[in-house]
């Protein structure tokens, strides 16, 4: 299951927002296993940046690298080497890193609520044998997962950021709870939280730019912008660019993947 936001009407962005002269921001939205459209997208990225003057680039990716889509393993891999291209890539640990993190713990329960909300895509990802996956009980999974998934992951996944600050922006997987200052916001709303932070139409100080909550196209308010568009079903994986007080978007897109290939 997944939730997915309801539509509600636009309403036009506030203008006055920027990034610091000199700097380019990329945001990707929550990838979730989709590594043919990361590969594609950072190719768009790529070409997109190459286009435009000179800037010191940033690469922001929003969280939930991991779980429903097929190839999470590959995706973290990718992500790990982005930094060789580009050196100030940032990653936010979103509710799917939490709760992949915790069933590495060997703990069953842990375990058995990670699978239930997507994450037996990532097991079949790192144990490469669905037959002795099928057969296995959860113990034997529990026992068997850290043992499988490279320390290099865990160790990149668990290094990630929760609030990454740019200009008058802030980066940050699921939202912020209204009226907290962003020193002040808890890790649980910070990946988890939804409708109390979507529904608030109130002044955050910053632009807060997130991902987490699915809609057919990115979601521009007033003071946030969602930029999840539900990759690994929709088979569109999302960015943001920024530079200045100018935005844009990049998609990548199924159809053009598999014609790529």
């Amino acid at each position: 299951m997944f939730w997915k936001r309801k539509s509600q009407p636009v309403q036009p962005a506030l203008g006055g927002f920027s990034i610091p002269d000199g700097r380019r921001v990329y945001a990707i939205g929550d990838i979730h296993g989709r590594d043919d459209l990361f590969a594609q997208l950072i190719d768009l990225i790529r070409a997109d940046s190459a286009g435009r003057p000179r800037a010191d680039v940033t690469l922001i990716l929003l969280g939930d690298l991991v779980d429903r889509g097929p190839q999470s393993a590959e995706v973290v891999e990718r992500a790990m080497r982005l930094r060789d291209e580009f050196a100030d890539t940032r990653l936010l640990i979103g509710n799917h890193e939490e709760c992949f993190l915790a069933a590495l713990t060997g703990d069953v329960r842990r375990l058995r609520y990670f699978m239930r909300i997507g994450g037996e895509a990532t097991v079949r990802s790192y144990w490469r044998d669905d037959q002795s996956l099928s057969e296995a009980s959860f113990e034997e999974v529990a026992a068997r997962l850290p043992q499988i998934v490279p320390a290099e992951h865990v160790a990149y996944l668990g290094s990630g950021e929760d609030v990454v600050e740019i200009g008058d922006y802030a980066f940050v997987h699921a939202g912020i709870r209204p009226g907290v200052p962003l020193e002040k916001q808890s890790l649980a709303d910070l990946r988890w939280i939804r409708d109390e932070f979507l529904d608030d139409m109130g002044d955050h100080g910053k632009m807060i730019v997130h991902g987490h909550t699915i809609t057919a196209r990115p979601d521009e308010q007033t003071n946030r912008i969602g930029i999840d568009t539900g990759a690994f079903q929709s088979g569109t994986l999302s960015a943001l660019g920024l530079e200045g007080q100018r935005r844009w978007y990049l998609f990548a897109e199924e159809s053009a993947a598999a014609s790529a290939a």
